[in-house]
Parts: C-alpha cells; structure tokens; sequence
C-alpha cells in the first residue's frame, strides 16, 4: 500500500467520531499506561513474595471474584446514576486500592485488598461500554470499538515493558504508579466528559415503560446468555497471558523482564494490526470470525507447550494475538447489538461480569494444573477449550437473526439493534441525553417481557 494509501486508510479509522469519544479513549490510554497490578500480580506473588502457584492463583482468583460483584453493581448504577458517576467512583477507588496493595504484607491482607481491586477496576467497564455505545453511532461503533481496544494495548505495549524493568527495582513504584495514572483518568472523566445516558421516557399510553429492564431480563435473554457464556470460556483462555504464562516462564528460569518482553508482544501486534485488520472483518461472517478466533485463541496457548526460549514464546503470543484482534471488535459489537438502549449499562455489567467470572477461574485453573501436572498440561487444556467455544459459536450464530450472518450494513458486529438494522440516533456531543428517536422501534422487536421493578 502507498503512503497515500496508508494515509486515507487512517483517515477513515479516525474520522467522523465525537469529541467525547475521544477524551473517553484519552482516559482510556492514560490507564493502560500506568496498568501494573494485571500483569505482575503472579510474578510479585511467586518471585517477590515466595508463595507458591496456588496462592498466587488464589489471590488473583479473588481479584476476579471481586470483578463479578462489581460488575453486576456497576451495570445497575450506570443505567440508574448515569455513565459518568460510575466512572467516577470506580475510578477513585482504584487509585486507593491499589496504592494500599503495595503496603500491605501479611497473606490475608493481600488477598483481602486483591479483592477490593477487583471490585473498583472492573466497576468501570459497563460504564465505558455503555457511554461508548451512546456516543458513537451505530454504523461507526465496531470502528470505535477497536480504537478504544487499540488504546489499551498501545498502553499496554508500553508499560509491560516499562513496568518489567520497574519490578526488578521495585514493585510498590510500580503499584503507586499505576494509582496514580488512575488518578489522572478519573480527573479527565470529570473534567471532561459530559453524562451521556439517554433520557429515560414513558411510552405510549397502554405499553410498558422502555426502561423496565431489570437482571432478570438479562438473565432470561437466552441468545444473549449463550454469548455470555462462550464468551467465559474464551477468557479464560486469554486470561493465561496473564496468570499461566508469567508463572510458567518464572519456574522455567525466564525473568519478570523476559515476561515483559514477550507479553509486549501482544500490545504492539494488537497496534500495528488492530485497525487494518478491522477494516478487512468489519463486514464479515461474524460467525466464520468468532469462530476462528477461538480456535487461534486456543491452539495459540496450546503452541506454548513446545516453547523453549523467549523468541519462541513471542511466536505462540503473535498466534492468540491475532485471535484477539478478530474477536474483541466483534464481540463487543455483537453484545451492544443484542442490549435494548436504556439496558445496555445492565447487559454490559453482566457481559463483563463473563470476563471477570474468568478471571476468578482462569487462576485457580492455571495454579492447580501448573502444580499438580506442569505446565503442558494447561496449555493442552487451552487447546481443548478454544475448541468447544468455537463449536459453540457455530452452533448459536446459526440461531441468530439472518441480519447478523450475512454483515450487511453495520453487521453484528457494529451495534445493530436487536432483531432489526433500527437504532436510536447519536446524542450530539453538545447535548448527550438527546432523546434516541428509535427506541421503540427497538422495543417492538425484542421479545416482550413483562412489566417489573428494576434491580
């Protein structure tokens, strides 16, 4: 391609999306750079603290667990208090949370704060999805999606690196680093960032309020349940760059630098690819790409078994790499499709809560296999599980509205509303809580549920 080429490609990548868009995704960069706690939890744990595999599984199990709860709760208060509140006091209380984990020694004060953790980062991500979801319209959501992706691993690539070499120093920098980049982000959420829930409105006379959806709904919604749970079964598989790959590295003799280097890995691919290659899957068979991914997701951890060296261990990160590019667009863009608008903070609180159920299994998994069996024993089980979700997407995207198979439009993986290519109409960026003008149309085509309390 010519420089030319290259230019009008990023051009198209950037243009046409709001400016709250960008501040968010500006906040979102700031994160990742200072992201710590994620990556060298295991290490710090195992290398600087001496516990054993499990305990490490353990603690970061916990973190998970505290994910879960969090989830749930912050999918309920971004629908009832708004994007912007949320993303606020989740974001505060990440900073404190993890600054007190770099004080604290004793086990039990470890696992204790670990939790806490989990609960204040993973309580922003509903909101994120949420006001991204608000923001951008529909036809340029799975564009938003992957720059938003994009930012996280361009933060990511940077401070894995960084963050290797600030471990070997010391690891309390590296968690009051990551504190105080927290910091900063909920400054620019407050600073910047304008409430953008749509207005809640009555219906008409004699139908149900537009907004009764409640976790109950979300519970019951089996086609959105079915992508929740194959969603768990590929994260656990990634979660392994994290928690499997860095304790078997650490027991093969490879150092907290070694690590770094391989997993920056994963963030510079996802930079350099992410864009073009969305560009080439925007308007494809969501269900050839989900599937697909799932099986490079799988056998890409199944490839570590065989890797002796930091090089080779790099070449099986490129393998899953690629398998994340493919599915975070279109996964994210297939939940946004499936959430009726005044839901949508409660449905991505309980798709999140999918990742963050992971992240409390993934550990214990990854800890008990490592120290029972080895570690090819876990990868030849990422393997098999990548496998039975990419049966399971072939089997559900089957079931799916023909809209959402044949990428026509804005596709499944674009934020397409349910059953239907209807959406509401961007909130203008000076005014965020304009009123979505096809909400009812939205509502008319999902199955009908009775009128109840929200949670």
């Amino acid at each position: 391609m010519s420089v030319t080429g290259v230019r009008r490609a990023l051009s198209e990548s950037v243009s046409g999306l709001p400016r709250a868009f960008w501040w968010l995704w500006t906040s979102t960069l700031v994160n990742r750079l200072g992201a710590f706690v994620a990556t060298f939890m295991a290490l710090y744990l195992t290398l600087d603290r001496g516990y054993s595999a499990s305990y490490a599984g353990l603690v970061v199990a916990l973190h998970g667990l505290g994910g879960v709860i969090s989830s749930l709760g912050a999918g309920v208060m971004t629908d009832r208090l708004g994007r912007r509140p949320t993303l606020l006091v989740a974001q505060t209380a990440t900073a404190l949370s993890v600054a007190l984990l770099g004080f604290v020694h004793g086990p039990v004060a470890i696992a204790a704060v670990s939790f806490l953790v989990g609960m204040a980062s993973n309580a922003s991500r509903p909101a994120v999805q949420a006001m991204m979801a608000d923001i951008v319209r529909p036809e340029d959501r799975i564009r938003a999606f992957s720059l938003n992706y994009w930012a996280i691993n361009l933060g990511f690539a940077i401070s894995s690196v960084g963050a290797g070499f600030i471990a070997e120093v010391s690891y309390l920098a590296g968690f009051l680093i990551e504190a105080g980049m927290t910091l900063v982000c909920a400054v620019l959420v407050f600073v910047k960032l304008p409430e953008s829930r749509p207005e809640r409105r009555t219906a008409e006379p004699g139908a149900t309020e537009e907004d009764s959806v409640s976790l109950g709904t979300v519970l019951r919604d089996g086609r959105f349940m079915g992508v929740v749970g194959l969603s768990f079964l590929v994260a656990v598989v990634f979660q392994q760059g994290y928690l499997g790959l860095p304790v078997a590295m650490g027991e093969a003799g490879f150092t907290p630098a070694d690590f770094g280097m391989a997993i920056a890995v994963n963030g510079v691919l996802i930079v350099v690819l992410q864009l073009p290659v969305t560009r080439l899957i925007e308007h494809r068979d969501p269900r050839r790409m989900l599937v697909v991914s799932s099986l490079l997701a799988g056998y890409g951890f199944g490839l570590t078994a065989f890797a002796g060296s930091v090089g080779v261990f790099a070449l099986t990160v490129c393998v899953w790499t690629l398998a994340e590019i493919v599915n975070a667009p279109v996964q994210t863009g297939l939940v946004v499709r499936l959430s009726p608008v005044h839901g949508r903070g409660r449905y991505q609180g309980v798709y999140t809560s999918s990742w963050a159920v992971a992240a409390l299994v993934a550990p214990l998994l990854s800890g008990f296999v490592i120290d029972r069996w080895g570690a090819a024993w876990l990868w030849g089980t990422c393997a098999a599980i990548g496998t039975v979700a990419a049966l399971g997407y072939g089997l559900l995207m089957r079931r799916l509205p023909a809209d959402a198979d044949t990428g026509r439009g804005t596709g499944a993986g674009t934020g397409a509303g349910p059953g239907t290519g209807a959406e509401p109409v961007k909130p203008s960026p000076q005014s965020p809580q304009s009123p979505q003008s096809a909400q009812s149309a939205q509502s008319a085509e999902r199955t009908a549920q009775p009128a109840e309390q929200t949670v």
